[in-house]
């Protein structure tokens, strides 16, 4: 496999930017189309926007030139998904001045909060402009945008979960769903724009989610993801920002409910529906999640725990709250727990001042812990972030291109020889589609994340079945049914 590919493979950049339309939509006078980049809150996002819309006479379409309304939901994280947008909106532009004058174009997410002034007023790109936290104030910003007038929201809210609304399942397979837990972050590691897009740290009401995920269930889903850009830090005890709990009162203290417990109360909704989680942080990581995770089946054995670096002096430039020993002693702790569980990770290669030396403990550390599968990228510096400030983005592009292909070499080695262990194992596969590769074959996943492709036979999507491995490839399982 060559680099190129390598990079492509492993980075999917073909699974960003997918139109996102609602399976059997309702027919509206107006049509909405939106395409989302970035990470799973996103994609979420945009089932939230469309279900506020869908309030407001909009049907979605994959069809551009019949769009009335065009959004992209965006991510702010690396510099090449902020060019992609641009494109994306040059070509909306292109569309809207030939076929579609009418055409009302926006922004939407973490790159609307960053960008506003430059997308409105100084590259005129868009009429609209709306933040994660102010999508309920859509229908307004559309009127105004009808009057003739530019809008823009992006106030960041300390209150706003969109408990209340129940999100419309864009491009759903009718098996697996997001459901959001948290917003915002508190975190502040140096790389990151999220706590300045998304704001601070804010819980859901557990009961909301429970009703949610039990809904999701009646209506024929199998498997619901929770999400959060840190999940380990849910925290409700009544509402309002987590870094407010230390002035609630000892009653709210008393019965707050952590990120173990939500765990255990999903777990609880039904044995056949499937619970994972994304994203972990490794320093808020808790033994009581292990313990949930160990103690209930429908739990995954599976956790994206990302490391972003080996070398603990890289680790504190970061800000990332712990040191290589604690990562790898929370590895061990989870394997003896769970001794199946499969780890997956992020890495970022070539961050500010990084030496061969912190190179190559990252390398060993994907050694000690062979990882399942990962997310690997180069360090793309993000305006107004804290290492942006601090520290100078000193490492030339070709040596953080080539640190960065071996980092992917090793986990595709890594990933190969982890699925070959798998041969002649049998495993319960969820069923949640057929291939890409072939109308004649399912794929699903095991408790563990691995996709698993199968031939039909008489099954279908939705169902629970056992699966033997046969042969695999570094990304894909291949079995039969048994």
């Amino acid at each position: 496999m060559n680099i190129e590919t390598l990079l492509t493979k492993k980075i999917e950049e073909d699974k960003q930017g997918n139109v996102l339309e609602i399976p059997n939509d309702k027919i509206g006078s107006k049509k909405l189309y939106i395409e989302s980049y970035g990470c799973q809150m996103n994609f979420a996002d945009s089932e939230i926007v469309a279900s506020i819309l869908s309030k407001e006479n909009f049907s979605t379409t994959k069809n551009i030139h019949e769009a009335d309304l065009v959004f992209v939901n965006t991510c702010s994280i690396r510099d090449k998904a902020e060019q992609t947008v641009r494109k994306r909106l040059q070509l909306y532009n292109s569309v809207k001045k030939t076929t579609n004058p009418k055409m009302v174009v926006g922004v939407l997410g973490c790159m609307a909060e960053r960008l506003k002034e430059k997308f409105l007023e100084e590259e005129k790109l868009v009429d609209l402009v709306v933040g994660p936290d102010a999508y309920r104030d859509l229908p307004n910003l559309i009127k105004q945008v009808d009057d003739g007038k530019r809008a823009v929201n992006v106030i960041l809210s300390k209150e706003e979960t969109y408990a209340d609304i129940s999100p419309l399942r864009l491009g759903s397979n009718g098996v697996t769903a997001f459901v959001s837990i948290t917003r915002g972050c508190d975190n502040t590691c140096t790389f990151c724009v999220v706590p300045y897009t998304r704001g601070r740290e804010r819980s859901r009401n557990p009961e909301s989610i429970i009703e949610e995920c039990k809904q999701l269930y009646k209506d024929g889903y199998r498997e619901v993801t929770l999400l959060g850009q840190n999940v380990d830090s849910y925290l409700w005890y009544g509402g309002g920002p987590k870094k407010s709990f230390k002035k609630a009162s000892e009653d709210q203290k008393n019965n707050a409910i952590n990120f173990s417990q939500l765990l255990e109360k999903v777990a609880l909704v039904n044995i056949k529906l499937r619970i994972r989680f994304s994203t972990s942080n490794p320093q808020d990581m808790s033994d009581g999640v292990i313990e949930a995770m160990a103690k209930h089946k429908n739990i995954c054995d599976s956790i994206h725990l990302p490391v972003q670096s080996g070398s603990s002096r890289v680790l504190d430039l970061m800000n990332r709250g712990y040191n290589r020993q604690e990562y790898l002693t929370l590895i061990d702790k989870i394997k003896k727990r769970i001794p199946n569980c499969t780890i997956s990770m992020d890495i970022i290669a070539g961050f500010c001042g990084e030496t061969e030396q912190d190179h190559r403990e990252t390398l060993s550390l994907m050694d000690y812990v062979k990882y399942d599968y990962g997310y690997m990228f180069k360090y793309s510096e993000r305006p107004n972030t804290a290492a942006s400030r601090k520290f100078k983005d000193d490492i030339p592009e070709e040596i953080k291109q080539r640190r960065l292909v071996e980092i992917i070499a090793k986990q595709q080695a890594q990933s190969l020889e982890n699925n070959r262990e798998k041969i002649n194992n049998s495993y319960e596969v969820l069923i949640e589609g057929t291939s890409k590769k072939s109308t004649l074959h399912f794929y699903g996943r095991t408790t563990h994340n691995c996709v698993v492709v199968f031939k039909k036979n008489d099954l279908k999507v939705g169902q629970y079945v056992n699966v033997k491995i046969i042969a695999c490839t570094a990304g894909t399982l291949k079995g039969e049914a048994l």
